[in-house]
């Protein structure tokens, strides 16, 4: 394939997979799930590109794995995540354990009952379960964070630690039973399997946190020519922690997301810019993962009953048994957490991109059924953002957990960022004829305590303005706010005033109109009854 054409069609794929994301949004869709349908769309059983390269797949996989952990580390805030570690910990560790036990003894005898397309054996039973025994990082903190899902309960916190770190769990189980299934070490035992789990945890905790306070104190002392250098220095620092670690014996995956917790939770030069160019690449890494999904794997494959069926099947039984008994039985010693907490925590057990890692390095391995594993991987992950990813909001308001949303987005007509020190919220207003209903001049609308309107902009031109400057209907007015609550509330009680005022306005004209008609008319030109 010639260059120009490859760049071509990768364009091609890319744009409509980012166009995707706005239908996403406006229907409650996941993006991931669009990625995936365009993929398919274009795939063996589309437009016919095929992609079956697996060894070129499972490199651009780790890539990806790798950025997507360390910008979900950089994300997220030690404060938060500090009062949580515990639990957060033990879903991350016991509870993926626990997934991958319930969901592997249950596959076993459900591709027995069924009379499936074959039979599996325990090992592959495990390792089926263990590939999609963690949660994804980049799918949680997208839905949550996107969708502005807000908590009660500071279980927020406890759902995205688990995401990030429960990765690694799910590696060396995955990696372990290959291992065994491919008999590339005679010598594994139970106790040595213990052992090297527990080793691999703790070096790559350990080395993530050096690495990440070396990289930090790096990036303080070091002075760049260019701007532009930061951003890709913290990428290359990624690159390394997860590479260094990996030769060191370690788990890169934990080292990874610990090293970009503490970068991410330290000050240097240009960090708001690094932050935001992760973000980006965060995104970029799971539409290329899913978009790779999308081409490797062959729709036509799950016509046939026994092999869609059981497919089906296991991913209802992770959604609705094993994850829910996972979470129950690993806080059993949390007494704080209601039962409606872990039907909520339960619920958030969302697949995506490590799922499809997995098993794209089970294929690479050569493992046996690597084919009907990849297909189940595919349509739990289906199944998952279907079932679980578009009903996050509406599953947190079942169950009570559900905060108001603050619907203050930020500014999209001034380019302003504010520093992560400063609490306070940049967001911009357009002015209605209800807000100037006391008056035209700044002073006479009426914002919250501690909110300051910074800039206007009316059409083309910006000013500075004062509380006696004179504002028109649809200027923009930049606010900086400490009360983002307040003013959203604010914000809907303009919408809803503007909707019920226009409603009696017309009701009222209505009746007047009547009236006025029924005036005009003779006795015998009203209707009887």
């Amino acid at each position: 394939m010639q260059v120009e054409f490859l760049l071509l069609t990768l364009s091609l794929l890319f744009f409509i997979s980012i166009l995707t994301d706005k239908i996403g949004y406006r229907f409650g869709v996941p993006a991931l799930l669009l990625f995936l349908a365009v993929g398919m769309l274009f795939g063996p059983d589309g437009f016919g590109i095929t992609f079956d390269n697996i060894k070129a797949a499972q490199g651009l996989g780790t890539i990806a794995l790798c950025i997507i952990l360390f910008s979900g580390g950089m994300d997220t805030k030690i404060s938060s995540i500090f009062p949580v570690l515990v639990p957060g910990g033990t879903l991350a560790t016991v509870g993926v354990l626990l997934t991958a036990t319930i969901t592997g003894v249950i596959i076993y005898y459900l591709f027995s009952w069924i009379h499936a397309v074959t039979t599996v054996s325990w090992l592959l039973a495990f390792l089926m379960a263990s590939t999609m025994a963690s949660t994804d990082s980049a799918t949680v903190f997208s839905l949550l964070r996107n969708h502005g899902v807000r908590l009660k309960h500071n279980l927020r916190p406890v759902l995205e630690l688990e995401s990030g770190s429960n990765d690694p769990m799910a590696y060396i189980l995955t990696i372990t039973l290959i291992s065994i299934i491919n008999h590339s070490s005679n010598n594994i035992t139970a106790l040595s399997i213990v052992q090297d789990v527990v080793v691999q945890l703790i070096v790559g905790a350990t080395l993530g946190f050096l690495f990440g306070q070396f990289i930090t104190w790096l990036l303080r002392k070091i002075q760049l020519s260019t701007d532009s250098l930061y951003p890709i220095m913290v990428l290359t620092a990624c690159i390394f922690i997860f590479s260094m670690t990996y030769y060191l014996k370690g788990n890169p995956y934990l080292a990874v997301y610990i090293g970009g917790i503490i970068i991410g939770n330290s000050k240097f030069t240009k960090k708001r810019q690094t932050v935001s160019f992760f973000d980006g690449l965060t995104w970029l890494s799971q539409l290329v993962m899913f978009l790779m999904l999308g081409l490797m794997v062959r729709p036509s494959d799950f016509l046939d009953i026994k092999v869609w069926l059981p497919c089906l099947l296991i991913s209802f039984v992770m959604i609705f048994i094993s994850r829910p008994l996972s979470v129950f039985i690993s806080f059993i010693p949390f007494k704080k957490y209601t039962v409606k907490d872990k039907l909520f925590i339960s619920w958030v057990g969302l697949k995506g991109a490590v799922p499809i890692f997995f098993a794209i390095t089970c294929k690479a391995a050569g493992v046996p059924n690597a084919d009907l594993l990849f297909n189940v991987v595919f349509l739990c992950t289906i199944v998952s953002l279907i079932i679980q990813g578009s009903s996050l909001s509406r599953m947190a308001k079942a169950l009570d957990l559900a905060l108001p949303p603050i619907d203050l987005k930020g500014p999209s007509h001034f380019d302003i960022d504010l520093p992560e020190e400063i609490t306070s919220v940049a967001t911009e207003l357009q002015v209605t004829e209800n807000m100037l209903a006391n008056g035209n001049m700044l002073k006479n609308v009426s914002l919250p305590k501690n909110t300051l309107v910074i800039l206007v902009r009316r059409g083309q031109s910006f000013f500075v303005p004062t509380g006696t400057s004179e504002l028109n209907i649809g200027d923009l007015l930049l606010l900086i706010t400490d009360d983002a609550a307040e003013l959203s509330q604010r914000y809907m009680e303009h919408d809803t005033q503007d909707i019920f005022g226009l409603v009696a306005e017309k009701t009222k004209k209505g009746i007047d109109m009547l009236k006025n008609r029924a005036k005009n008319q003779t006795p015998t030109d009203i209707p009887q009854e």
